[in-house]
This record gives structure tokens, C-alpha cells and sequence, in this order.
């Protein structure tokens, strides 16, 4: 028959074992962030290797490398002509600048000097020729056919020379006469009293002497 268990001695239990509970730290969370995004970043990396492409060269067509080098030889050409025409003309004006013998020029020789003319004596009474009125001038003091001429011719004048003398003598009277007649008509290329070319010729086209006896 089994012994009953004694009420004084405590009974045996299971030992009970402490509970640890893991949290997650905050850095082993950042590591872990950190590999994904390295993770990432290389998987981009090897992508973008596998879509890049080295582009093919675009060839050059051969027709258009002759044009080019046509081209190129035809300037070429063109400047050598240029340069040899421009040597050749230097050439030919130095050659004819060579062959041209300077020209002298004669000395100019100066013409003597012409004597002055002697100078008039103030004693010298006025000639015909160099009379500032003309030739044949005739003026106060003088006489002869050629004042009694002037004197008829005047007395066809209506009022000019009225019941004037043909003594022929050029006196104060007749002086007044022609100084009166100049200024009746607008004579002015003769001196005022003076019967000069401008005087007579307007005297004689205004009288006639044939009627004369």
C-alpha cells in the first residue's frame, strides 16, 4: 500500500526557465536598409551595362569623298593660277619700267624782262591815242573844223546850245552846251563838258549835216 505524500513537504515542480524577448534594434534595421539599397543600386548598375551599346559608325559615302577632294584640288589649281598671272604681270611691268629711258625735261628759260615803259612827262600834253575818251576828244580850248562841227551839230538840238557861235573855238559856252546835252540824254561814258566817242556818237545819230550849204 503506497505511503500517502507528507502534507508538511512542499511537492516538486518543473523549474521554470527566464523568457527572453528579442526586439529589433534600430541599427540592425538600418543595416539591413542599407544592403537593399547597395543591392539595388548594383542591379541598376549591371542593367544600364547590358543596355548601353556602342553605337555603329555611319560610313562616309564614296561619292561624296570625291566631290570633297575635287573640290579641293580644284581651289588648289585655281590659287596657283592666281599667284602665277600675278608674278607674271609684276614681271612685265618691271621689265618695261627697265626699258623705258628716263625722260629729260629742257630747263625752262626764262624770257628776258621787258624794259618798262618811260614814264610820261607830266609837261606832255594829252594825245589822241591815249585819251581816256577816245580818239579825236576834243575838249575846252581847243579849235578847228572839228569843234565848228560839234557847234552846228548841237544847234540842231532843240535848247541845248540856242544862238550859240560856229567860230569853231571850244569855249566855256560850248562846254555847258555838251555838258547839258550829256545830261539830257543819260550820256556817261564821256568826262562831263568833254566831247568824246560816246558823245558824238550820240550826237550824229540825232543830226544831219547835208542839208548844209
Amino acid at each position: 500500500m503506497p505511503t500517502p505524500p507528507d502534507s508538511e513537504r512542499p511537492q516538486p515542480r518543473p523549474v521554470l526557465e527566464p523568457v527572453r524577448v528579442l526586439r529589433p534594434r534600430r541599427l540592425d534595421g538600418l543595416a539591413e536598409l542599407m544592403r537593399e539599397m547597395d543591392g539595388a543600386a548594383a542591379q541598376a548598375a549591371e542593367t544600364d551595362e547590358a543596355e548601353t551599346q556602342e553605337l555603329p559608325r555611319v560610313p562616309v559615302p564614296p561619292r561624296t569623298t570625291q566631290v570633297l577632294r575635287r573640290a579641293a584640288v580644284a581651289g588648289a589649281v585655281a590659287a596657283a593660277a592666281l599667284l602665277g598671272f600675278g608674278c607674271a604681270l609684276l614681271l612685265t611691268g618691271r621689265q618695261q619700267a627697265a626699258a623705258t629711258p628716263p625722260t629729260h625735261r629742257p630747263a625752262t628759260i626764262a624770257p628776258p624782262a621787258a624794259a618798262p615803259p618811260p614814264a610820261p612827262t607830266a609837261s606832255a600834253a594829252p594825245t589822241a591815242a591815249t585819251d581816256p575818251d577816245g580818239p579825236g576828244t576834243l575838249r575846252q580850248g581847243d579849235s578847228g573844223p572839228e569843234a565848228t562841227d560839234l557847234q552846228k551839230r548841237l544847234l540842231r538840238i532843240p535848247d541845248v546850245y540856242r544862238d550859240g557861235s560856229t567860230s569853231g573855238t571850244y569855249d566855256s559856252v560850248l562846254t555847258a552846251a555838251v555838258a547839258r546835252f550829256q545830261l539830257w540824254y543819260g550820256i556817261s561814258g564821256d568826262e562831263t563838258g568833254v566831247y568824246g566817242d560816246d558823245t558824238r556818237r550820240a550826237l550824229e545819230s540825232r543830226t544831219s549835216l547835208g542839208d548844209d550849204s
